[in-house]
């Protein structure tokens, strides 16, 4: 029985190791290339990765995955399909903190 139980746990961590090597591989919409998209995007050419690269330019970075079908020639059903192919990455903190708010002073009591 030793022959079963190594080839299924052999597997399990083949699969495991798959598994994180693909979420590791995204494509970071914000930061990627018109090729980079191209290439790593199912149903997007080179005019829709231009498209993709010229609104992020004029409109700034991409808050969600969702936010990609705001630009003309890519449709939720495309965002769909490589919706694990895509990440958005960590959204940096801001770096100026928001200004504190003065705290009252106490109201003598008589």
């Amino acid at each position: 029985m030793v022959g079963p139980w190594f080839s299924w746990k052999a597997l399990a961590l083949a699969l495991l190791l798959t598994g994180t090597a693909s979420a590791a591989d995204r494509i970071n919409i914000n930061t990627a290339d018109a090729s980079t998209l191209q290439q790593g995007l199912t149903n997007v050419g080179p005019q829709k990765a231009q498209a993709i690269v010229a609104y992020r330019r004029q409109h700034g970075p991409f808050l969600r995955v969702e936010d990609l079908a705001r630009v003309k020639g890519i449709g939720t059903a495309t965002v769909e399909r490589n919706r694990r192919r895509m990440t958005v990455g960590a959204m940096a903190a801001p770096t100026v903190a928001p200004p504190r708010r003065a705290v009252p002073a106490p109201v003598p009591r008589r």
